[in-house]
């Protein structure tokens, strides 16, 4: 679709992406509350159960780049349909799973499928929607994702409730079955790509890049009992396979990701920006709950309630996060954005000593709406100019670099505050040392937003904002 395309046609169109957005987001949160009841279910250990959510991360986070040229290469609605029924079929294996291992490959599979679901939305909304509209369409999938995340715990909750474990997986299945019903019937056919080959489809390069993402992932979250590798020897095959990755693109007919678009200024910044956003991002999550409750004495019920409003601030500001981008040009709202993410860093990291939980909701309320603007303006600006046959692959690196950001930060983040606190066990901490320790974490996390600002204005010295 043109880039004259009248807003009318865009909606439907935008609604099914919004739709495989959300279907995604919620097969990544909705698991994390059925853990208690998997362990008694299977006689599991915890450490067991938590692969449930770990296989589904770790698989989209593997496959993601890989899903995007498989977009470019076969057509983005195919390969979409082709996730949705992959996602279905690993829902109805999930609800179904007779013992906990076919439950984890099930969420393998499932995984895979979602990369694709997080992939080609952003690709598909570049080819379908007006350039003028396409801020919009990324604050409308970010909407969708924070929402999804948010919505996953309680839908997921309620199943158990009602049922079990087993409907919260038909209920995804549920949904991605409406998503597909939709996607048919809104997202025409585009015109027919030439056929590809297995050459198109770099096997070298894929593989490497998957050795190298699932070790990191892997290193990131601790190793893992069932992998015989210590967390130094996990980093250091990340590095050597991504080492041989860089040498077997530089040298491909048809590479998974050339390596001009990471030397590009404007593109491999937006992937840098986006791993150090998506780590400051993840350190409000694993970190904050440690200040919530043995700093300010809050019980688990209060620190779910107090947390859940970065989601709910979330679904709010990603639309006109989105608008903002398409008024005022990426390179602006970007810039705002991360302003304002080093502004609500510092808050978070101060006003709650003084203010307590209304000082902590506030420093949410102002942070979260940054991360909304700088993500609608940074998928924008990668996106806006790209190729057609590049879009689906850069849709994944920028998936691939918020998820190795969002890993990151799960590992680093609780390190340093670890660090600074002097003490694994924050309940043999004072309340004043957990403050403490929180404040210094959330300070270095302000000054990581001040590097990606600088990145920022790299990445955009000289050149003209490309959205407006």
């Amino acid at each position: 679709m043109s880039d004259t395309t009248s807003d009318r046609s865009s909606v439907p169109v935008l609604a099914a992406l919004a739709a495989a957005t959300l279907t995604a987001s919620m097969g990544i949160s909705i698991a994390s509350v059925l853990l208690p009841a998997l362990t008694r279910g299977f006689s599991a250990t915890i450490t067991g159960v938590q692969w449930v959510v770990l296989a589904y991360l770790l698989a989209v986070t593997v496959t993601i780049v890989s899903a995007g040229r498989l977009g470019d290469l076969f057509g983005h609605r195919r390969v979409l349909i082709a996730g949705l029924l992959a996602f279905i079929a690993a829902s109805g294996v999930c609800a179904m799973a007779p013992s906990l291992k076919v439950l984890v490959a099930g969420r393998a599979v499932q995984g895979a499928g979602g990369a694709i679901l997080i992939a080609l939305p952003m690709s598909i909304a570049r080819d379908r929607v007006a350039t003028e509209r396409l801020g919009m369409a990324m604050g409308v999938l970010g909407t969708m994702s924070a929402t999804g995340t948010a919505l996953g715990p309680s839908l997921g909750g309620a199943m158990l409730a009602w049922a079990d474990w087993r409907a919260a997986f038909w209920l995804l299945a549920g949904f991605a079955l409406f998503t597909l019903v939709l996607a048919v019937a809104v997202l025409a056919r585009g015109a027919p790509r030439p056929r590809a080959s297995a050459r198109d489809l770099d096997v070298p390069g894929t593989v490497l890049l998957v050795i190298a993402l699932a070790a990191y992932a892997l290193a990131a979250g601790g190793g893992a009992p069932e992998v015989p590798f210590g967390t130094g020897t996990l980093v250091v095959g990340a590095m050597v396979a991504f080492a041989l990755f860089v040498l077997v693109e530089s040298r491909s007919a048809a590479p998974l990701v050339p390596m001009r678009l990471l030397r590009d200024r404007r593109t491999g910044a937006g992937f840098a920006m986006n791993l150090l956003v998506g780590t400051v991002m993840m350190s409000t999550l694993v970190v904050a709950p440690f200040y919530l409750a043995f700093s300010l004495g809050l019980d688990e019920a209060m620190i779910g309630l107090v947390m859940s409003v970065g989601p709910v601030v979330a679904a709010l500001s990603g639309i006109p996060a989105g608008r903002l981008t398409d008024r005022l040009g990426s390179a602006r709202v970007m810039v705002l954005g991360l302003v304002q993410t080093m502004a609500g860093l510092l808050c978070l990291a101060f006003l709650p000593r003084v203010f307590g939980v209304p000082g902590y909701i506030v420093a949410l309320i102002v942070l979260t709406p940054a991360f909304q603007l700088f993500l609608a303006a940074n998928n924008t600006a990668v996106l806006l100019d790209a190729p057609v046959e590049q879009r689906g692959r850069l849709s994944g690196l920028l998936g691939v670099s918020r998820n190795l950001g969002l890993m990151t930060g799960a590992s680093a983040m609780p390190g340093v505050f670890v660090a600074v606190l002097g003490t694994g066990n924050a309940a043999e901490a004072s309340t004043a040392e957990v403050a403490h320790a929180f404040s210094m974490t959330f300070a270095l996390a302000a000054g990581l937003a001040l590097l990606t600002l600088a990145l920022a204005f790299f990445s955009h010295a000289g050149r003209p904002s490309r959205a407006s």
